[in-house]
């Protein structure tokens, strides 16, 4: 029995819950570095402390794609995880930025790090069940519309985000300088909104989308009736997730070459931009990121504050203006694949971001210019008003990364196990941002004297080597 083919707003309806994610998610990505540094962690040691992510993605995502492929219930199959993800990672947004409050448990900077691993692996709940939602309800000729779509909806998300911390500091007037081990009264209440943005936007897609039942769910994908689940030891259902994951279709291997330099690319940008433009625009030196330098002062000079909260407030520009572009490119990626074909769109995509961040090194203009953002004004060095325009490859890279891998494998996955495949797959977004996060700092401090500008110049060089990469795969694309 062939699936029906659903309504635009229905496929949106499936994804909406994507934007109030990846609103949290673009807060955590552009402000993390920012709260960890003014908790006092050290810049090389930055991507230690981000390895709280990937590893959450890599525990979580599996088992959750496994449990929502065998979950029936009133609320549904995959929208009890959506849900319940998404009340962990709010909560873990309010907690973080609070981290001074609880010195009398621990460190604040290590509360920082567990609030950082709450939220990802709640991210991470939330984002897998989205992932196998769209596989579920959309038929296969709808998958590039409706991964398209979600990508639109995680960039509007991501931009909302991005550009929250700035618009508390040039519009509404917050203070966006932290004293030492504090953090910076605009982000605190920019992870406030996201956290009430983030539910939000999750119940608008439990409310109004109502998953099949599974007799319907399995005619429309061709599956007998499911026979009722055996109890299995831990030992036994390890040993049938290491049957799925030795047995991963052919395309999966192929695009996980591709998805390393994509990903190693992307968790050097997320920890490493803000001190790069820090150091590299502003003119701060690298010692000011140093935690036994800082710990050495009383206090910290209100110049270097103010450069380092002007910074950390325009990389929530730079990284809006990223998912501004990758948001519009989402908007055509559908038909430019359908004529270009998937595999050499997402191969040129990859090659513009590349671009985007090797250009870095050409705008270090330092001279001070008058901004009109329309909602606000601000001046900022020349060279950190050009860096929008790299932001366009790199755009252009992460609607692809959001949409192209998803739409090739989707087709070549049994249905009745797209939830744990989808998890499987994720091993090959968290495992090259764990490999960049051990060998990241360390190439940082010991390969380019922790000048953070090179770091970037280096995921550039990485990405192009995903460019190259998907030559590889093979599109089982008609």
């Amino acid at each position: 029995m062939k699936q029906p083919s659903l309504p635009f707003w229905q496929v949106w309806n499936v994804s909406f819950g994507f934007l109030g994610v990846q609103l949290g998610f673009a807060l955590q990505n552009a402000n993390v570095s920012r709260v960890l540094s003014d908790l006092g962690a050290d810049l090389h040691s930055l991507s230690l402390f981000w390895l709280a992510a990937p590893i959450m993605g890599l525990l979580v995502q599996p088992i959750v794609g496994a449990a929502s492929d065998r979950t029936w219930n009133r609320v549904g199959r995959r929208r009890p995880f959506i849900l319940g993800g998404a009340i962990a990672a709010a909560l873990g947004m309010l907690l973080m930025p609070n981290a001074p409050l609880f010195v009398s448990l621990m460190a604040p900077m290590l509360f920082g790090g567990l609030m950082l691993a709450l939220m990802d692996g709640a991210f991470n709940v939330t984002m897998q069940p989205f992932r196998a939602l769209v596989a579920d309800m959309v038929p296969n000729e709808q998958r590039t519309l409706g991964y398209s779509i979600q990508a639109l909806l995680i960039n509007i998300g991501a931009v909302i985000g991005s550009i929250l911390p700035f618009l508390l500091t040039n519009v509404i007037g917050l203070d966006n300088t932290a004293p030492k081990g504090e953090v910076a009264p605009t982000v605190t209440w920019a992870f406030y909104i996201g956290a009430s943005a983030l539910l939000g936007a999750v119940l608008w897609t439990v409310i109004r989308t109502k998953e099949y039942p599974p007799e319907e769910y399995n005619r429309y994908k061709g599956l007998t009736a499911a026979a009722p689940i055996e109890k299995k030891s831990l030992a036994v259902r390890l040993g049938n997730f290491w049957q799925l994951f030795i047995h991963m279709p052919k395309t999966m291997r192929q695009l996980a070459l591709v998805q390393f330099f994509s990903w190693f690319s992307l968790f050097i940008m997320w920890v490493y931009t803000t001190p790069a433009i820090t150091q590299y625009i502003w003119g701060i030196e690298a010692k000011w990121f140093d935690a036994d330098y800082l710990h050495s002062l009383a206090v910290i000079p209100p110049e270097i504050a103010a450069a380092k909260g002007a910074a950390g407030d325009w990389v929530g520009i730079i990284f809006a203006a990223y998912s501004l572009f990758a948001a519009l490119f989402s908007i055509v990626l559908t038909r430019i694949a359908n004529k270009l074909g998937r595999k050499l769109t997402y191969s040129l995509s990859l090659l513009a971001g590349g671009l985007g961040y090797i250009s870095f090194l050409f705008f270090q203009n330092t001279e001070i210019v008058h901004v009109n953002l329309l909602i606000t004004e601000v001046d900022i060095p020349q060279g950190a008003l050009d860096l929008i325009l790299p932001m366009i490859g790199v755009g252009i890279a992460w609607a692809a990364i959001l949409a192209m891998p998803y739409a090739i494998l989707s087709s070549t996955l049994p249905a009745d196990k797209t939830g744990v495949y989808m998890g499987i797959f994720n091993f090959t977004i968290a495992a090259p941002q764990i490999i960049s996060g051990l060998v990241a700092g360390q190439i940082l401090k010991y390969v380019f004297n922790n000048e953070a500008i090179y770091i970037i110049v280096l995921a550039g060089v990485c990405m192009i080597l995903g460019a190259i990469s998907v030559v590889f795969v093979r599109d089982s694309e008609k």
